[in-house]
């Protein structure tokens, strides 16, 4: 049984995340979307490094590697990288009223399966109750739906982001009160 370990993300990590994040769409989209919607995908998700500058970003490690990552929010944002046509809404949200937003979920295809994504989602719900959000949403792939499905998420929207070249990417709006 391989050990993980998880930690906050750190600038000098942004080179390994964006490659992590760059296989998982390429391997984890397949069967879930079109080749074309899946290099659209580049476009519409993909790190933002906020999350990291604001200390809500996870990394789970095995052996010293980045295999999985994800983190939460209190900005409103509700998806979208840095590079992405998504636009982004960086205003904080009241913790009275908002839901935290989950954010940015990928694990590295050698190690899907195993437990990291519902590890990562605990972190990023516990981090959110702390700060005192009551619900928490987020902007789901569809091969992500069924990982939230499981940890309790239900759908609120179905939505199309639309790449430069016009091709569309289905993606679920998705949430959940927290206990």
């Amino acid at each position: 049984m391989e050990a993980f370990t998880h930690r906050l993300a750190q600038v000098a990590d942004l080179p390994e995340l964006t490659a992590l994040m760059t296989r998982a769409i390429e391997h984890l989209q397949v069967g879930f979307l079109s080749p074309e919607q899946v290099r659209a995908s580049h476009q519409v998700m993909g790190l933002d490094t906020q999350l990291v500058r604001d200390q809500t970003y996870f990394i789970v490690e095995a052996a010293g590697r980045i295999v999985a990552c994800g983190g939460w929010s209190w900005r409103a944002t509700l998806f979208g990288g840095d590079a992405s046509i998504v636009a982004r809404q960086p205003l904080p949200l009241d913790p009275a009223t908002d839901a935290a937003k989950i954010r940015a979920m990928y694990v590295d295809p050698a190690f899907a399966r195993r437990g990291l994504g519902s590890m990562i989602m605990r972190l990023c719900e516990a981090a959110a109750r702390q700060a005192g959000f009551a619900k928490v949403e987020l902007m789901a792939t569809l091969a992500g739906v069924p990982l939230y499905r499981v940890c309790g998420y239900t759908d609120i929207e179905a939505i199309e982001a639309v790449s430069r070249e016009g091709v569309t990417v289905p993606l679920i709006r998705m949430g959940k009160a927290l206990p």
